[in-house]
């Protein structure tokens, strides 16, 4: 019982080439095939499970991007059905880029005039949080690339129904992303109209993303609910025989650590590699439950980032395109950290012209001719009344001002700008229109309008607007920003302003406008 303590055993040393040299040992996952095959080699085939070494992917992490994915896609498809709302379609053909929509049209409703900012906040998340969730979806994406090249391609029939609808689910997601971004970086490289495209495309992925949702949130739930699977001993550690760390009242003095008999000659200090035993001190991780779906790798490779890590990585993208497109909305130097939106690099700068122009002049055969002394409005109303005024004639006519912001489809808005000009209700009058007590429609007995611009070609030259919008006594036709005539870009001699409306129903070069029609 005295106070002798046992000599310090030395942890076996393994060297930086074991456990790597074909035929030396086993590689890291080796003990993992069934059959005791080897690990892939060059001339492995995304079909074969071994070609699918990353430790990461598993249930866990894809649970976690699919749960993102959820809320994300969500507030995508229900801010991109608003916007489509926003333009009315049902009101005008002219409004409408899907007339063969039929039934998907069920939930469209008259567009509200309030808020004021509602289309700037519904279209600003629609773009900012799908460029944000760009990182997630290519990292969801990777997490489940081996079931996209699993063989056989359907052992069922309802394995090869949920296959196609995987199809469906990755072909739609990519499609509506791909064509979001390419409009609103104003690049229109797909074939047909950007608006029946997406509208469309989302249906179908949508409804590819339902049967997604039903066949594995339940698996999710459990997976998320069960907690992050081990990861083992973090990189790099070098744990001892025993995990736990020494007692001090165990240790062992310097002085006996290493008696000097049983010390090893330099010419042993380093064994040759089959000489060398297996560590028994540093146990590998349990692998994760592959809980049937087919994620976790038969032959991991050696990790070099954690779980955690991977969540981080896609995490900081996220922010960082958030930090880079969420400008747009903003004025002054917020503008300019959006470099990924197609105005934001440019700031417009201060004075009545702060906001930026989607369509110049020149682009859409819109001259300063047209626009000059002899420019002349046509408002057509009841009974066949019709009016031909010039810019003096409004001019006199009594002004109002409205504070309204400018929202575009592509994400980018302004924040509220002083407009001056005269309402739309009291043109209507001008032209036989008055208030003759209220209609079904919520007004005040005017009917809505069909506005034409004198841009020659392009999209919504011309636009049919609401008797809710009209009757709105913020609906202006704008003569004035800021207290300045409009410039020529911005719509000169005379512009719409609609509150909550799409930028491009805020028709600029406005030439005719016709109260109760609607083309």
């Amino acid at each position: 019982m005295g106070d002798r303590r046992t000599p310090l055993r030395r942890s076996p040393r393994r060297l930086p080439w074991e456990g790597r040299l074909p035929g030396k040992g086993r590689l890291p996952g080796e003990e993992r095939l069934s059959g005791g095959g080897r690990l892939p080699g060059r001339g492995t085939l995304p079909s074969d499970p071994r070609f699918w070494r990353s430790p990461l992917r598993g249930p866990w992490l894809t649970a976690v991007l699919g749960a993102v994915l959820l809320a994300g896609i969500t507030l995508l498809f229900v801010t991109g059905l608003l916007s489509y709302a926003a333009y009315n379609p049902e009101l005008s053909a002219v409004n409408d880029k899907t007339p063969d929509k039929g039934w998907l049209g069920f939930y469209l409703f008259d567009w509200p005039t309030d808020p004021h900012w509602l289309y700037r906040l519904t279209q600003g998340l629609h773009v900012t949080v799908g460029i944000a969730l760009v990182p997630v979806l290519l990292a969801k994406l990777w997490s489940v690339i081996p079931k996209l090249f699993a063989l056989p391609p359907a052992r069922s029939v309802a394995h090869a129904l949920e296959r196609i609808s995987l199809l469906l689910l990755v072909g739609g997601v990519l499609f509506e992303f791909v064509t979001g971004l390419l409009n609103v970086q104003l690049d229109y490289l797909f074939p047909g109209s950007f608006y029946s495209l997406h509208f469309y495309g989302a249906w179908v992925f949508v409804a590819a993303f339902v049967v997604h949702v039903a066949l594995r949130l339940p698996m999710a739930v459990r997976v998320l609910r069960a907690g992050r699977p081990d990861e083992g001993p973090r990189p790099g550690a070098r744990p001892g025989p025993d995990s736990s760390p020494v007692p001090e009242s165990e240790s062992v003095p310097e002085s006996e650590s290493v008696p000097e008999s049983e010390s090893v000659p330099e010419s042993e200090s380093v064994p040759g590699p089959e000489s060398v035993p297996e560590p028994e001190s540093v146990p590998e991780p349990e692998p994760e439950p592959d809980r049937g779906t087919g994620l976790v790798p038969v032959a991991p490779a050696a990790p070099t980032l954690s779980r955690r890590g991977a969540l981080g990585a896609v995490g900081g993208g996220s922010l960082l395109l958030l930090g880079l497109t969420a400008g747009q909305n903003f004025d002054g130097t917020l503008r300019r950290t959006a470099l990924l939106a197609p105005h934001g690099g440019g700031d417009p700068g201060p004075g009545p012209y702060r906001f930026q122009v989607n369509k110049s002049a020149a682009a859409v055969g819109v001259s300063a001719r047209e626009t000059g002394a002899g420019w002349r409005l046509t408002v057509q109303g009841a009974d066949h009344r019709s009016l031909r005024l010039s810019r003096a004639a409004l001019l006199r006519l009594p002004q109002h001002g409205a504070a309204l912001p400018i929202a575009c489809v592509e994400g980018w808005s302004t924040s509220d700008l002083d407009w001056s000009g005269v309402r739309l209700r009291d043109l209507a009058e001008l032209v036989g229109y008055g208030a003759r007590g209220g209609d079904a429609r919520g007004g005040d007995g005017l009917p809505g309008v069909f506005v034409e611009s004198l841009q020659r070609h392009g999209a919504f030259r011309t636009v049919a607007l609401s008797s809710r919008q009209v009757t709105d006594p913020r609906s202006l036709l704008a003569l004035r920003v800021g207290g300045q005539d409009l410039s020529l870009d911005h719509g000169y001699p005379a512009r719409v302003i609609v509150p909550a409306a799409p930028g491009v129903h805020n028709t600029k070069w406005v030439a005719r406008l016709a109260f109760g029609a609607t083309r």
